[in-house]
């Protein structure tokens, strides 16, 4: 199964991110998203370092709880 991380972009140079959730900072490849109209504090779902989908702040937030319960049921 694969999972796409919701992250919040910081930073925007060129076609690459920084992003950051839960504390951990990664650059993400904008490349697929060269369409959307995208900015700093912005949110996207992140697979294998690519954004794919630009989302809400509530959908990531939904998100991260949804993981948040599965990791807990996890232990």
């Amino acid at each position: 199964m694969c999972l796409g991380i919701p992250m919040q972009i910081k930073s925007i140079e060129n076609y690459t991110a920084r992003c950051e959730a839960k504390g951990v900072s990664r650059d993400v490849s904008l490349f697929m998203m060269q369409e959307e109209e995208l900015n700093v504090d912005d949110f996207v779902v992140v697979h294998v370092g690519y954004a794919i989908q630009k989302i809400s702040e509530q959908e990531a937030q939904t998100a991260w709880e949804l993981y948040d319960q599965m990791l807990a049921a996890d232990s």
